[in-house]
């Protein structure tokens, strides 16, 4: 199965309650924050409901364990597991050209970005 990678790029300000409980299931707590989950009917719903507040992509087996040996932290409870989600930072060199209210097709960051989605995780690490 497919894995997808979802980062949140915008904050918190004057969002919809409805919208900022998605982002608490999907555990984007805050800005500059990424998890990966498997490619589900269910995730890729709550996506589409926040696609205005966040990037994804498909992620590959490579950039999953870069991700855990730079940003990954154990979890508390169970040392053998890391926690869900990696606190990035933002990226070197900025984001594309239009900003972070355009989507990815219009030359901004938000919304699909498919296998490119690598790029800005290394750009965030």
């Amino acid at each position: 199965m497919k894995k997808i990678a979802i980062i949140r790029i915008r904050g918190q300000v004057r969002v919809k309650k409805e919208i900022l409980d998605t982002m608490d299931m999907l555990k984007l707590y805050n800005q500059h924050c990424c998890v990966i989950y498997d490619s589900k009917p269910a995730i890729i719903g709550m996506i589409k409901k926040i696609k205005d507040y966040v990037t994804w992509g498909e992620i590959d087996d490579e950039t999953i364990k870069l991700l855990i040996e730079k940003r990954g932290k154990p979890d508390p409870k169970d040392k053998t597991k890391n926690k869900a989600y990696f606190r990035l930072s933002p990226p070197k060199g900025g984001f594309e050209r239009k900003g972070i209210k355009k989507t990815f097709k219009e030359g901004g960051v938000l919304g699909f970005r498919g296998e490119k989605i690598k790029d800005l995780i290394l750009k965030m690490v």
